[in-house]
């Protein structure tokens, strides 16, 4: 029996909105038209021709009296966006261009309508200079979008690698990544950009990736050419920025500078993410193309990379919360290498920054110590532990 699908009610008014807006960019966004609409694209159902059907509240869906299906969460079924995607994207995104109000509403239906859209088609209807100019609005809404359309990129090594040929974008990225004060676009793109490198990851296959482990999922697949890799830690502006939006050395309001607060923000971020990236190229992130630039930030003759700086050097250990975080992260990347395969010289590697790190901060020193004996600690860490303990 054929499937029909239930008639997005309000389509043709928000198009004619849209339009009006375009010819009069002063017109007032309608917020009960676009929540008319985007209702509707997030419980889409299909029923059986014949039927009458009914959205009500709670997302309840009957035909006439009998309930056909219920509950709080509706399925999605991404075959009805298609057809809407040129009816509405294209003046949404044109609008979206010369906004100068809160996004929100444009925002929240483009992100629906770009549920179906591959990476590649994403970036005919949202030009580079479109991309960055999202990512570095100063609405949540607009940089939530943004980064929604990059994530889109994850989905295969082919298409992370075209976005390592976008410097502007992955430049910008990083920045609001780092520097952005709204807790739910820092938490997005730190996910997001875990996410890329993954798939980026050109050393994968050889790691021994345990699927085990949290984040990565990718074990057995092909993997990526490393290009995002080395768009991010072999180019000099974008490897700086790091440095300078995470180091205490650059605390300040001038461009890629950040006040104390942001700053803490931007270096739990970067040590967030940097256990997963850890475990996927242990040696990106323990070496630089860059010595002389990292030397700027503190750090000494044989002391390189981006772990080096965010285990040892980054945190002011008198900021308690910090103090803290550094202590869970050094753990979790810790318990991240127990669960692959590493080298002599990544184990020897490990042995020489637990103890630099280990060595002047004892309540460490005493969290290590407790996981090595604990009974309830997992069995891959402690053993790494043990090992690491041979080194010292």
């Amino acid at each position: 029996m054929e499937e029909t699908q239930i008639p997005i009610t309000g389509l043709e008014e928000l198009e004619s909105h849209l339009k009006h807006i375009i010819d009069e960019p002063d017109t007032p966004l309608n917020a009960n038209l676009f929540d008319e609409v985007e209702l509707q694209l997030t419980g889409i159902y299909t029923l059986s021709q014949g039927s009458a059907p009914m959205l009500i509240k709670s997302y309840t869906l009957s035909t006439g009296p009998d309930i056909i299906a219920c509950g709080s969460d509706p399925p999605i079924s991404n075959s009805n966006i298609p057809p809407l995607i040129p009816r509405l994207l294209p003046n949404v995104t044109q609008i979206l261009l010369t906004y100068d109000k809160d996004p929100a509403i444009l925002a929240s239906l483009s992100i629906k309508l770009l549920r179906p859209v591959q990476f590649t088609q994403a970036l005919t209807l949202a030009s580079e200079d479109a991309l960055v100019q999202a990512l570095r609005s100063h609405a949540p809404s607009a940089n939530i979008l943004g980064i929604t359309v990059l994530e889109k990129a994850s989905r295969s090594p082919g298409d992370t690698a075209i976005l390592s040929i976008m410097k502007g974008v992955v430049q910008s990225y990083v920045r609001i990544w780092l520097s952005t004060p709204h807790v739910e676009v820092g938490e997005k793109a730190t996910k997001v950009l875990g996410d890329l490198l993954e798939v980026d990851c050109d050393k994968r296959s050889s790691a021994g990736i345990d699927t085990r482990m949290s984040g990565i999922q990718l074990a057995g697949t092909p993997p990526g050419q490393g290009l995002l890799w080395r768009r991010i830690f072999q180019d000099r502006d974008i490897y700086g920025l790091i440095f300078s939006l995470c180091s205490f050395k650059t605390v300040g309001t001038e461009e890629d500078q950040l006040d104390e607060r942001q700053k803490s923000l931007a270096q739990g971020r970067l040590l967030r993410i940097l256990p997963r990236l850890a475990a996927l190229d242990f040696h990106t992130v323990t070496h630089t193309q860059f010595p002389e630039m990292e030397a700027q930030y503190g750090l000494q003759d044989g002391d390189h990379g981006l772990l080096f700086f965010a285990m040892v050097d980054m945190v002011d250990k008198q900021d308690i919360l910090m103090h803290l975080n550094l202590i869970d992260i050094f753990i979790e990347l810790l318990g991240n290498m127990s669960m692959i395969e590493v080298t002599q010289t990544t184990l020897e590697y490990l042995a020489t920054l637990t103890k630099k790190v280990a060595g002047s901060d004892g309540a460490l020193y005493q969290s290590l110590e407790a996981i090595s004996v604990s009974p309830d600690a997992p069995p891959d860490l402690v053993e790494l532990l043990v090992k690491l303990s041979r080194y010292q």
